[in-house]
């Protein structure tokens, strides 16, 4: 089933989704019942808006609703532990207790650099899989796994002692995921593979069990485009979306500074995975830094899913400032943050920008064209179908330049700048402070939809009576028309 159906359809429709390897859990008391009124926009985005989620967390990695509870484990900056939190929201993962589940040694093998642990549920038990170093060679680093058969991961007396995942190679070998696909399970790793002159590349192998591999690993992706080899030659952090017909795996590149940055694989979900030549690699990373957010070295992703039952998030790390002192590897400051993940109508992610501080973000679509978004292009407003440039349609209503009872419109990817009436156009422009004729023109009133209670209808301040509205593809101000001047929020 294809996400080209928008979330509106899907909450006032009540219409459940199951997807390849990740089946959307049904979620009691949820958004999934026909709302007896206009969704909040809080509601329409899906996805927590406090940012950071999670501080000094790294790797990031949030599960399914497992009986109500999501859990989080991350990196933490001292490299010396495995900490679980749990929340029945993902919001609620912020300001959750958290647990420290198991400590490296002080001596031996495991007893150096903790990193990149990820928590999945497998057959009624819970495992951990995560990279170590030795306690004499911190960077000598292997893949473990550890296992608990209490229901409640964040107890620490259920987790068994390390076992480590054996591959071909003695040699640098990181960020394994697993997941389940048409009833067999797989594992994604990243390792540096002696013959190959690159830090590390991105595997594939069928497990036998949660702990062990029963293939050979198969060569999936290496780091070779200029995108990929900023500092490092690295391709790493793999996270796996089933959707739409197609295997996704998300894979973070080039040094853990503001280069840092992702990229795409994706497969057929008919093919056979553990052929290199089923997976293709996007020309251009998906995924980076933003000087305008104010987010630097975006990378490390995992997937959840909304407490809706149907909106998919990003969890990732990113930083609030570009420079560093010393090695990145030790500076502290990546934390964890969540944001919605949108669907082009040809099945493929829409990843847009990390969205930085702020409230909720909102899509809008003219009554009269659901199908198609507001955007800005080359700051001018207009609506336009199958917009790949995603941060050009997101925005968030904040309180208006003009005060009481009026909301102005922010643009996501360039938040310094407002939507504005002006004498030639509707536009994107930075605040002019102190100007009343400003604060006018990009000051709206917010009103039930004219065409549908459902959407909103946004009269202009400065041109009162008038109402922006849609006119065969471009945003106008103009007088109330119904479905053309009625837009909803997605």
């Amino acid at each position: 089933m294809s996400h080209a159906f928008s979330r509106r359809s899907l909450l006032c429709g009540g219409l459940g989704l199951a997807a390849g390897g990740l089946v959307l859990p049904a979620v009691a008391g949820s958004a999934l019942a026909a709302p007896s009124g206009p969704l909040t926009d809080a509601q329409v985005y899906g996805a927590p808006t406090v940012s950071p989620l999670v501080w000094q967390r790294a790797d990031p990695f949030v599960t399914l609703p497992v009986n109500g509870m999501y859990y989080f484990t991350g990196s933490v900056p001292e490299y010396d532990r495995i900490i679980v939190r749990g929340s029945d929201t993902i919001a609620g993962l912020g300001s959750a207790a958290e647990s420290v589940v198991w400590r490296r040694p002080s001596t031996g093998q495991t007893g150096g650099h903790i990193w990149a642990p990820e928590l999945h549920r497998i057959d009624g038990r819970w495992y951990i899989y995560f990279a170590a170093g030795d306690a004499g060679n911190v960077f000598n680093i292997r893949m473990y796994v550890i296992e608990s058969a209490l229901a409640d991961p964040r107890e620490a007396s259920g987790w068994s002692a390390p076992r480590q995942i054996v591959t071909p190679w003695s040699s640098f070998a990181l960020d394994s995921t697993t997941f389940e696909h048409l009833g067999r399970r797989y594992l994604v790793w990243a390792q540096s593979e002696p013959e190959i002159a690159v830090n590390t590349s991105l595997y594939i192998a069928e497990m036998a069990s949660p702990f062990e591999l029963a293939t050979a690993p198969v060569r999936i992706a290496t780091p070779t485009r200029s995108w990929e080899v900023q500092g490092f030659k690295v391709n790493e952090g793999p996270a796996v979306l089933v959707r739409n017909g197609r295997v996704f795996i998300t894979f973070s590149a080039s040094a853990t500074d503001s280069r840092y940055c992702m990229g795409l694989l994706t497969a057929d979900a008919r093919a056979n995975l553990l052929d290199w030549r089923s997976w293709s690699k996007t020309a251009d990373p998906v995924f980076t830094t933003n000087e305008q957010t104010r987010q630097y070295g975006p990378g490390h992703n995992s997937f959840t899913v909304a407490e809706d039952g149907v909106t998919d998030v990003m969890v990732y790390h990113a930083r609030d400032y570009r420079d560093i002192v010393g090695d990145p590897l030790y500076d502290p400051n990546r934390h964890a943050r969540a944001q919605r993940l949108y669907w082009h109508p040809d099945g493929t992610p829409l990843f847009g920008v990390p969205v930085g501080v702020g409230g909720p973000i909102v899509r809008l679509s003219p009554a009269d064209s659901a199908t198609s978004f507001v955007r800005h292009f080359a700051y001018d407003l207009r609506v336009d179908a199958d917009v790949r440039e995603l941060a050009d349609s997101q925005f968030r209503f904040v309180p208006g330049h003009s005060g009481d009872g009026t909301v102005s419109l922010q643009s996501v990817n360039l938040p310094d700048r407002f939507v504005r009436v002006t004498s030639t156009g509707v536009r994107i422009d930075p605040v002019e402070a102190d100007n009343s004729t400003y604060a006018a023109e990009a000051s709206f009133r917010r009103e039930p939809g004219l065409a549908s209670p459902k959407g909103v209808s946004l009269q202009s301040v400065s041109a009162s009576g008038s109402y922006l509205r849609h006119d065969r593809g471009r945003l106008v101000v103009g007088s109330p028309s119904g479905s053309k001047s009625t837009f909803f929020l997605s």
